[in-house]
């Protein structure tokens, strides 16, 4: 099951809920797709309220 390797929120979001599907546990899912979405070239910063 491949990641999304594009520069939008919901790609990550994706790619969270596919690592933690796999079984890995929810920050390791998160540190993964958040490596995936910098090597992509993506600035994520957190959302403003």
């Amino acid at each position: 099951m491949p990641l999304d390797k594009t520069c939008s929120r919901d790609a990550v979001k994706s790619n969270i809920k596919k690592e933690m599907a796999l079984g890995k546990p929810r920050r390791q899912a998160v540190a993964i797709a958040l490596s995936v979405a910098d090597k992509a070239g993506c600035d994520l910063k957190k959302k403003k309220k």
